[in-house]
């Protein structure tokens, strides 16, 4: 492997003036060299990185980071900003700038050479003697590990003070693989305590020195090449320095070497930071800790060490391992969220799982009626006939293996709103009542019951007492045994037969809705796909409409009501699209950009297509969506269209009844959405900005100097 940097990927004078400028004149060093084989592909894996969470870091630092294909060997380039680069760090610009670049296929090795200027960059005196150099070579050497930063800075004009540091820095990859052994790095600073100790015979040896504070932490971030490590060197750093042992597991994104459990059963606290889940968190359950990103790991460890000390004091612990506190659902949100929150969230847990399958087997089936004919749902299974050269066959077949995934979704909502709930445990459970759901008749309605009750009773049984010796059956054997049994009976004798009449009745009235009645169901569907596009109503909406067809032989009025829920979900995106397109001097070029993308986004029933507009002017764009969906979806309902697909937007037209009738509905919603919000983009648009013909700026309020809320 060649060095990771060398004098010809350093630039000591880099002149450009935005981060992505900055990216690209080190990536064409990268591609001069043969690193990188695509610049453009390249970038666009940097700008991917960068947006998930800005690079700069406080001290003048800013480290473009990411894996991409077009990268041939791990590679670094280093430039330096006499101005500065804004990387969206909260003390200012980055004069040094580092872009990581590491193939998509690296493996530890690599990492750990990367890695290793992460923990460098922790140390002043290195960062101090980069920002004096003055010749590239030297520049690179102390960057790989071959020049101590006092000898680097002294050459270059640095002051004798600088020869304090240690004279050999040893190499870059020996600094990073210290990351498998961080646990004898961080105690270092309580290993020297028996060398000052009293001794034999003074009078502190009646009275031995207390064990130190023990913490164990995890940081990680999305790239997991640069934050991680940083993270980690900046915590134990700060750990010496309070005078506490403290340990870290860096979860990069190659793996991660687990602690002994022996050293975080010792640990007194846990201190997370980490902008991905953190893996295997179980281990650390029943202990003080500080949750927090991973950058507060980087700037603040002396305040999150002290955080997490003033807890354990106070005997703040988190729930024990399993334990409700530790749920999917309560991890992803805020543990002061309401009840009623978390109940949505529980339900949308479910759902999430679900649509998929939903997704698969509905197009499957779908596909086997327009293959095979609407008599395909009574062929006999293909495992009895099967011809290879007839198209019933294969439509037959398409057809079961989408029956299959679709005798899956009662228990998949059901297990996983119990998940959401009570994590794993609740999965047994959960399935259980959604499969009896389903034998009773019970269907959806059934499902959310059986879900919400076996994560209410795993929650139960895992606040009770146990005794540590059964503590490692309970998840295995008692939990699933006792949960099991308990929402059986309940599903079985108590609550299935009204939750199964209530499903009958609700199906018997959707059959029953003709005429007016089905119109105006058509506008109410319609508006809730378009309030929040793609939010919890329109969710709502979506998953009414799917449990309908959610069934081998579904009622005509549920594939009327799947037809105008789709039909309305398509109506924002594209009417912004046409919006930008007819009238784009309302629009910023951000937002005619965006609107190129929407064509496809709203073709394909992705209502989040319009979210970018919905963001930047909602009194504008949501009422004309709302009002574009409500006529799409009573005209779809008037039409009598019925679509047995769940998704697929103009790609499942083929499989629609009464397709033009469908498609007419959908493109007058389209038409009363843009007409609308370019009518009320129109309105409000200043006098002085169609003088200016600028065709940069949106419309602005007349009279309020305020602009609107920014995407």
């Amino acid at each position: 492997m060649s060095e990771m940097i060398t004098a010809d990927l350093v630039d000591l004078d880099l002149s450009a003036e935005s981060k992505e400028a900055a990216a690209r004149a080190l990536a064409e060093r990268m591609v001069a060299q043969g690193r990188v084989t695509d610049l453009e592909g390249f970038l666009a894996d940097v700008a991917a990185r960068e947006a998930q969470m800005p690079t700069g870091l406080d001290g003048g630092i800013g480290i473009p980071h990411c894996r991409s294909e077009h990268v041939t060997e791990p590679t670094l380039a280093f430039g330096r900003s006499a101005a500065g680069i804004d990387f969206g760090a909260a003390d200012g610009p980055a004069d040094l700038i580092f872009l990581i670049a590491a193939p998509a296929g690296a493996d530890d090795a690599h990492l750990t050479i990367l890695s290793s200027l992460a923990r460098q960059l922790m140390n002043t005196e290195f960062t101090d003697a980069l920002r004096a150099v003055s010749d590239p070579g030297t520049a690179a050497a102390l960057i790989r590990g071959e020049e101590p930063p006092a000898a680097a800075a002294k050459g270059a004009g640095g002051v004798e003070g600088a020869a304090s540091a240690p004279e050999d820095t040893a190499t870059a990859s020996a600094a990073a693989s210290a990351d498998a052994a961080a646990g004898s790095k961080a105690a270092t600073a309580t290993e020297k305590a028996p060398e000052a100790a009293p001794e034999a015979g003074t009078p502190a040896e009646a009275a031995p020195q207390a064990p130190p504070f023990r913490i164990v932490a995890v940081t990680s971030c999305p790239t997991g090449i640069a934050h991680t490590y940083m993270a980690a060197e900046s915590l134990e750093n700060a750990g010496r320095e309070a005078g506490v042992e403290l340990v870290v597991e860096t979860q990069g994104s190659a793996g991660f070497t687990r602690l002994d459990p022996a050293v975080i059963a010792a640990a007194d606290a846990v201190i997370f930071a980490h902008d991905v889940p953190v893996r295997e968190k179980d281990r650390f359950a029943g202990k003080p800790t500080v949750d927090v990103g991973v950058k507060a790991g980087i700037n603040r460890p002396a305040d999150l060490i002290t955080e997490v000390r003033a807890k354990a004091e106070r005997g703040e612990r988190t729930a024990p391992a399993g334990a409700a506190g530790g749920t999917p659902v309560e991890r992803a949100g805020d543990s002061t969220e309401g009840y009623g929150t978390k109940l949505r969230k529980w339900l949308m847990s479910g759902v999430s799982y679900m649509v998929p399958f939903v997704a698969a087997g509905g197009l499957l089936i779908a596909l086997g009626f327009a293959i095979g004919g609407w008599t395909v749902n009574k062929a006999p299974s293909v495992m009895d006939h099967f011809v290879w050269t007839q198209a019933d066959s294969w439509g037959a077949l398409l057809f079961q293996i989408g029956g299959m995934a679709f005798n899956f979704l009662v228990p998949v909502l059901a297990g996983y709103i119990a998940y959401g709930m009570a994590d794993r445990p609740g999965l047994v459970p959960g399935f259980v009542g959604g499969a009896i759901s389903l034998s009773i008749n019970a269907g959806f309605l059934g499902g959310l019951a059986a879900g919400l009750i076996a994560g209410g009773v795993v929650m139960a049984i895992q606040r009770v007492n146990i005794p540590a010796a059964l503590r490692g059956i309970m998840p295995v054997v008692v939990i699933p045994l006792i949960s099991s049994a308990i929402v059986g009976f309940l599903m079985f004798v108590v609550i299935g037969k009204p939750i199964a009449a209530a499903q009958k009745g609700m199906t018997d009235w959707l059959n029953g809705l003709t005429g007016t009645n089905a119109i105006l169901l058509g506008a109410l569907l319609g508006l809730m796909m378009c309030f929040d596009l793609g939010g919890p109503v329109n969710k709502v909406a979506y998953t009414f409409a799917t449990a309908g067809i959610a069934v081998a032989s579904p009622s005509d009025s549920a594939m009327k009501i799947m037809a105008a829920v789709m039909a309305a979900g398509m109506v924002p995106p594209l009417a912004m699209a046409l919006a930008t397109t007819v009238r784009g001097k309302l629009f910023t070029p951000t937002e005619r950009e965006n609107g190129k993308a929407a064509w496809v986004l709203g073709a394909s029933f992705i209502s989040e297509g319009a979210i970018p507009f919905a963001a930047a002017d909602p009194l504008r764009v949501i009422p004309s969506a709302m009002v574009g969906g409500a006529v799409t979806g009573s005209l779809s309902m008037m039409f009598g269209a019925t679509l047995r697909a769940p998704h697929g937007g103009i790609f499942v037209v083929p499989l629609i009844g009464n397709a033009f009738l469908y498609l007419v509905a959908i493109a007058a919603g389209v038409c009363v959405s843009t007409a609308l919000v370019i009518l009320l983009k129109g309105t409000r648009k200043q006098p002085g900005d169609a003088a200016s013909g600028s065709a940069e700026t949106p419309a602005r309020d007349t009279g309020n100097a305020k602009q609107p809320i920014a995407a």
